[in-house]
């Protein structure tokens, strides 16, 4: 080979030479400086029309006290945030024996209440028979479906069902299975306004029945610690005074309930944020078959014939709920529309037709009592009993009388079986069917409406469907409960809602799901970085 030049050698080096160099100059090129974290703040705020009913998971059976449950408290299970799936709570295994009808319970080994006491086997075993000793209005989660409750070991618990329970995962992540401390919490009588807690991320430093409620990280917590340190709890008495609370920098958050005006004007306001959700809550009607004259079916079937639930949807909620024509929501497997093939909507023929049937005519008028609380379901309820009244008096053989109490009242009232007609909603405890009739329709399990419905047929079938494993087959036995139900018409459904939230454009964690349970750990405001 003929050798290389000395003057192309000497030009390569000066190449190789300039490369390094620049490459070095590249090397040397100074490195962005990171993005800035973000800073969050210590406290958020948090506005309702709401109320807590009882700070004790033996009587509370409402949506807004359940979620301060979940806030805290906690049980063997949970759902996954953003899901319908659960995952273990303060568990770490579990083990189904004996056909679904035994469930062995694995308790973590650190979990600690608020205080810094321990949680263990006992403590779960003493909460959950503390709940079927109350007799409150949750109970049947615990009286209905558990046969006894026996320690293993310290950190082992057996739970023994009375039948297998295909769904019981589910029903453990109910409040009535959340552990308390027994040192905090009377042994055999309700504790309205207990602020002990339970082994939850927060834990209650301050309450003043309907006007504020306190919470601070637990630092016992076994988990992630919440985003935010502190949450404060506003509670307010109508939804126009929540919206001024958020707009004026009041409140970070307003949660449930807005008026429909006011969510559609909070979306044009700059610097605020409105949260949109999957809704599984129901409106319905209660009849009171007990009290005269609802303990006639024609009179039932009249009332839910002459239902116009299209006005309700648009004219109240401006389209921001849909018509309900049975208890299981639409959407979930299951559902048919029930009453709306039993019924029709608004059908005005048919229910003069069952009135007169009934003894009733233009001169001898069917006298209802109609009563609803103010503030528990929103501004909008007022509005919702004079559709329904209007409805009813349009078949010219029904006068209407409208009352209203304020939600514990209401909830007393009811509960003793004095009113005959209520309007009530419907918030998940677990995603199944079930959830939308058992505790409606079962004999005994409905006490907290007053045991308004009893009959062993409906019973009967409810208690098959529970039980059943092939789901194939519990769709044709909710199907049945559900045709039975429009012919009963003990309790009539009006409409399923949506979920809203506003809040300043500043908040986020916000995580909304068809449990519909705000889970106040994950909100966070940030304020800088």
């Amino acid at each position: 080979m003929r050798g290389v030049s000395k003057t192309v050698w000497a030009a390569v080096v000066i190449v190789v030479v300039i490369v390094l160099a620049a490459a070095a100059l590249l090397m040397q090129k100074p490195t962005p400086p990171p993005a800035p974290t973000p800073k969050y703040a210590d406290t958020i705020t948090i506005g309702t029309t709401d109320k807590i009913s009882d700070l004790d998971p033996a009587m509370a059976y409402d949506f807004f006290t359940w979620e301060v449950f979940n806030n805290v408290m906690e049980g063997p299970f949970k759902y996954k945030p953003g899901t319908t799936d659960l995952e273990k709570g303060i568990i770490t295994d579990y083990q189904v024996q004996e056909g679904g009808k035994v469930y062995i319970l694995k308790l973590r080994t650190d979990l600690k209440f608020a205080d810094g006491s321990p949680c263990n086997a006992n403590t779960l075993k003493w909460s959950i028979e503390r709940v079927a000793r109350i007799n409150g209005d949750p109970a049947w989660f615990v009286t209905d479906l558990v046969d006894k409750v026996d320690v293993i070991d310290d950190y082992t618990l057996k739970i023994t069902l009375k039948s297998p329970l295909s769904f019981f995962p589910a029903i453990l992540a109910v409040p009535t299975y959340f552990p308390i401390p027994p040192d905090k919490y009377p042994a055999d009588k309700v504790s309205s306004d207990n602020t002990a807690g339970g082994v939850g991320p927060y834990r209650i430093v301050k309450f003043v029945r309907d006007q504020q409620l306190v919470l601070e990280a637990n630092p016992y917590y076994y988990g992630t610690p919440p985003k935010t340190k502190t949450v404060v709890i506003k509670f307010y008495k109508d939804a126009t005074t929540l919206r001024l609370a958020l707009e004026s920098g009041e409140i970070d958050i307003a949660w449930k309930t807005l008026n429909p005006t006011d969510i559609n004007s909070l979306k044009t306001k700059p610097g605020i944020k409105v949260w949109e959700g999957p809704g599984s809550f129901i409106r319905y009607i209660v009849f009171n078959t007990k009290i005269p004259p609802f303990d006639n079916k024609l009179v039932r079937q009249a009332l839910a014939a002459a239902l116009d639930r299209n006005s309700i949807a648009q004219k109240v909620f401006l389209g921001t709920v849909d018509p309900l024509y049975s208890l299981i929501p639409n959407g979930m497997w299951g559902h048919i529309d029930a009453f709306k093939d039993k019924y029709g909507e608004a059908n005005l023929d048919l229910a003069k037709q069952l009135l007169r049937q009934a003894g009733y005519s233009e001169s001898n008028k069917l006298k209802v009592e109609l009563w609803y609380t103010p503030s528990h379901y929103g501004d909008t309820e007022a509005d919702v009993a004079a559709l329904i009244k209007e409805a009813w008096e349009k078949t010219g053989m029904v006068e209407v009388t409208v009352k209203s109490a304020e939600w514990s009242t209401y909830l007393d009232l009811t509960r003793k079986g004095q009113l005959a007609v209520t309007l009530y909603g419907w918030y998940p405890d677990y995603m199944d069917p079930d959830d939308y009739t058992f505790p409606f329709l079962h004999t005994g399990s409905n006490r907290w409406l007053g045991n308004p419905y009893s009959d062993p047929e409906m019973d009967k079938m409810l208690e098959q469907a529970e039980v059943e494993p092939d789901q194939s087959k519990r769709v044709d036995l909710y199907k049945n409960i559900q045709i039975k139900l429009a012919d009963d018409a003990p309790i009539v459904p009006i409409f399923q809602g949506k979920l809203y939230v506003a809040s300043k454009d500043t908040v986020g964690g916000i995580v909304l799901d068809p449990l519909m349970l705000l889970r106040y750990y994950l909100i966070y405001k940030q304020v800088g970085s």
